[in-house]
């Protein structure tokens, strides 16, 4: 089944509540939440205060992308505030294995994401351990990026490499996905897709929601 991932971070933060209950009702599974610090991407966002905040107004699933240096240092703060996927980069972690499981052993999926520039072999190490990959296929950091066609590739290769560790791992695509490309990151093995300004810029969620699931 393909599961909505809407991007938050393409909402107005002064109705974010309203925005995320909007997405429940339009059937969305997911809500990802962009956190950046400024350092490892050039932009900044939000904190785990604000998912506390927003973890108030729905029970969907809290997809948290974690686009922070070092990010270990925060995984109690992300558990505390109801993140229940914590998601963290492979560039961003000196102990790529000791962060995940520090996820893990806090009761949480944990899953592990690739820059365009970083090959899907980098996670090899750790396939034993995840939940969930994310390739990115745009530069992580800012929303309205154009969709780098590399990123079927990647996603073919990442497929593989689940499907070599027969367990049940999610694929997630994010960066520059609408209603043009996102039949061909299915096809190429995406099951999670996350979309920012072509849910939110919709003037009907819901068939926004289902167009980009392939379904009406």
């Amino acid at each position: 089944m393909v599961k909505i991932s809407p991007s938050v971070y393409s909402c107005d933060f002064s109705k974010m509540g309203e925005d995320i209950k909007r997405l429940e009702e339009a059937g969305a599974e997911y809500v990802h939440l962009d956190v950046m610090d400024g350092m490892f991407v050039p932009n900044l966002s939000f904190g785990a205060l604000v998912i506390s905040s927003c973890r108030k107004c729905t029970d969907m699933v809290f997809d948290a992308h974690l686009m922070i240096n070092e990010p270990i240092r925060y995984i109690e703060d992300f558990a505390k505030a109801g993140a229940d996927i914590i998601n963290v980069h492979v560039e961003a972690c000196a102990d790529l294995r000791g962060t995940l499981l520090a996820i893990k052993n806090l009761g949480l999926k944990c899953g592990v994401t690739v820059k365009p520039a970083t090959p899907v072999s980098e996670i090899e190490s750790v396939i034993d351990l995840v939940d969930l990959i994310l390739i990115m296929s745009v530069e992580p950091g800012f929303g309205g990026q154009k969709f780098m066609p590399m990123a079927i590739d990647k996603l073919k290769e990442a497929k593989k490499l689940i499907e070599k560790e027969g367990r049940d791992i999610d694929l997630e695509i994010d960066g520059g996905i609408n209603f043009e490309n996102v039949d061909s990151v299915i096809e190429a093995g995406a099951n999670v897709i996350v979309a920012g300004s072509a849910v939110f810029n919709a003037d009907d969620m819901k068939a926004a929601v289902n167009r980009l699931r392939g379904t009406k």
